[in-house]
């Protein structure tokens, strides 16, 4: 891959430039670290998707 279709992007998590290459196996994070740092934040809750709860829906089936 040539250097100018290489994809450049910012981690999600500390904003870091980075490369979509080899160099970084835990893209789209910079390093394992920021990647543990966003999986904490979804079961957390810190991130979310929006919508209804899904016990809730269930509890209205029965």
């Amino acid at each position: 891959m040539s250097q100018d279709t290489l994809i450049k992007l910012n981690c999600p998590t500390c904003q870091k430039a980075i490369t979509w290459s080899e160099r970084y196996p835990f893209r789209p994070f910079c390093s394992e670290r920021c990647k543990l740092i966003d999986l904490g934040e979804w079961a957390n809750e810190g991130h979310r998707i929006p919508g209804e709860d899904a016990v809730a829906q269930n509890d209205e089936l029965e």
